[in-house]
């Protein structure tokens, strides 16, 4: 199962790497490679439930093997889009049948995870889990900078390998089904797609359209006006809803949702983000960016491990306030060390971040598990899911808007500074926001007019003023885990009942 799921966590990060490649070859805008990343995540968001609850009724093992070959599917048609206009289409509409396939395979796998282990051994073995796939992702970063170096393409392709060797031990694990014979919730699967759908399209067009549009609030409120919609449609379901929102009324589990939902603000997009400023403001090709994520991954690997253990002991509430603290103070000292434009000087805090995030993750997820009702894994992972890829896919479209913003105003100071004329400054800023934030390559304009001359005396001052936008963005996700401390701070404590303590049947396995 941890080999199944590595292809679903490689591909987080190792397209971000790739992106500058991208958007050059294929003439992408910034907004358009944010959505090309931003469709496997909102698409994960959006179908999660669904992957939960179909594990539940059609048995794990079928998923998983279904999510697997979607995943890989839509990867091989990842790596062959065409060049010219149709290219951005082709590429969202495959990467969001990526996400498809994840939402698929990712629950399936947890819940067999979950099912053979018993609570006193779950918070070990899940650290394991999310530790291992964790440090598969490490190598997302890494191999994207080696495969990029040959072609892009690749990036996608490398998860063909990877599947079949999924696939293998799948069938040699002798993976037991346990099926449910329920209704699968339609109306209720429809809903909850469209409103996560709308809602994320309203907050990542924000840099398009600018938070004072309509359209840009129309998306944003009528997404999360179905959302509510289908809470009520949930607590009135006739049958077996899509996902049990009773699971809610333990105080335990909201707070590791609502702490899961901060964390990943900051955990997926942090990547892409990361990896785009280390080869401009820095000037690293893929293969130092790629190094250069690989300190967060340390200090997350490490911490991952020690949360474990400190769930299986004390419960998840120690863990939870350890690791939004650490990730606060992490996240902002890094942020503090961006305008230094050294690597060597932000290494400690870049792993201080990694270490907070991997304190939460696991033991989060899996106390919330340990609470499922009725020991129905599937469902509570699909929701626990639900709420991490949501909360990434707002994330990357928050803080995404939130740089393009504030490096459209630093560069537009830094070519008035240098006598640029007043009525095409903002026009060649948000150029240049386009081109840099997309294309993290070391070319500088051509041309002899007086704002390709400026830009070419203004590239040091431009790679400051993107260390300096990213700056809000870095601060902007120590607010928010600070504000998962908060959470943290509700969390009732103590540890799970074992929902197993009755079936010893899979336990044993």
């Amino acid at each position: 199962m941890m080999f199944a799921v590595a292809m679903t966590f490689i591909d987080q990060t190792i397209v971000s790497i790739a992106a500058p490649d991208i958007v050059s070859e294929l003439g992408l805008s910034s907004t358009g490679m944010q959505w090309v990343i931003n469709a496997y995540l909102l698409s994960l968001a959006a179908f999660f439930a669904l992957g939960g609850r179909l594990a539940d009724l059609w048995g794990p093992r079928r998923v998983v093997v279904a999510g697997t070959l979607i995943f890989v599917i839509a990867s091989v048609l990842c790596g062959c889009v065409p060049t010219g206009g149709s290219a951005l289409t082709w590429l969202i509409i495959f990467r969001a049948v990526q996400g498809l396939g994840a939402a698929l395979l990712f629950p399936a796998a947890l819940a067999v995870v979950v099912a053979v282990f018993p609570v006193a051994r779950r918070g070990r073995a899940l650290a394991l889990f999310f530790g291992v796939t964790g440090a598969l992702t490490a190598i997302g970063p890494l191999l994207g900078g080696w495969l990029t170096a040959w072609t892009w393409r690749a990036v996608f392709w490398v998860n063909v390998p990877v599947a079949i060797v999924a696939l293998i031990l799948t069938a040699l694990a002798h993976i037991p089904d346990r099926r449910r014979a329920e209704t699968l919730d339609v109306k209720g699967a429809l809903l909850i797609v469209a409103g996560m759908g709308l809602s994320v399209l309203g907050f990542q067009q924000a840099a398009a359209w600018g938070w004072d549009s309509v359209a840009t609030w129309a998306c944003i409120v009528g997404g999360l006006a179905i959302l509510y919609v289908f809470c009520r449609y949930e607590l009135r379901a006739p049958g077996r809803p899509l996902v049990n929102l009773a699971v809610f009324r333990d105080r335990a589990f909201t707070v590791d949702a609502l702490v899961l939902f901060f964390a990943m603000l900051a955990f997926v997009p942090v990547f892409f983000f990361a990896s785009v400023y280390a080869q401009v403001s820095l000037s690293a090709s893929p293969n130092q960016a790629a190094l250069y994520l690989l300190y967060f991954f340390a200090g997350f690997a490490i911490a991952s491990q020690w949360g474990g253990r400190i769930l299986d002991k004390r419960g998840a509430r120690p863990a939870l306030r350890i690791g939004c603290a650490l990730g606060a103070v992490g996240f902002a000292l890094w942020a503090g060390k961006l305008t230094d434009l050294s690597m060597h000087d932000q290494w400690p805090y870049v792993a201080l971040a990694g270490a907070g995030i991997g304190f939460i993750l696991a033991p989060a997820s899996t106390d919330a598990v340990n609470r499922a009702i009725d020991a129905s894994y599937g469902e509570v992972t699909g929701i626990t899911q639900t709420v991490r890829n949501y909360a990434a896919s707002v994330g990357l479209a928050v803080f995404g808007t939130m740089l393009t913003h504030t490096m459209t105003d630093n560069v537009e100071q830094t070519l008035r500074e240098r006598g640029v004329a007043p009525d095409t400054e903002r026009s060649v800023a948000r150029q240049v926001t386009e081109t840099v934030t997309g294309n993290a390559d070391a070319r500088v304009p051509t041309g002899d007019g007086p704002a390709a001359t400026a830009m070419r005396d203004a590239m040091s001052a431009v790679r400051l003023d993107f260390a300096e936008a990213n700056q809000w963005v870095f601060y902007g996700m120590a607010v928010v885990l600070a504000a998962g401390y908060f959470c943290a701070l509700r969390h009732p404590g103590g540890r799970a009942p074992d929902a197993d303590a009755d079936q010893p049947g899979e336990g044993g396995r």
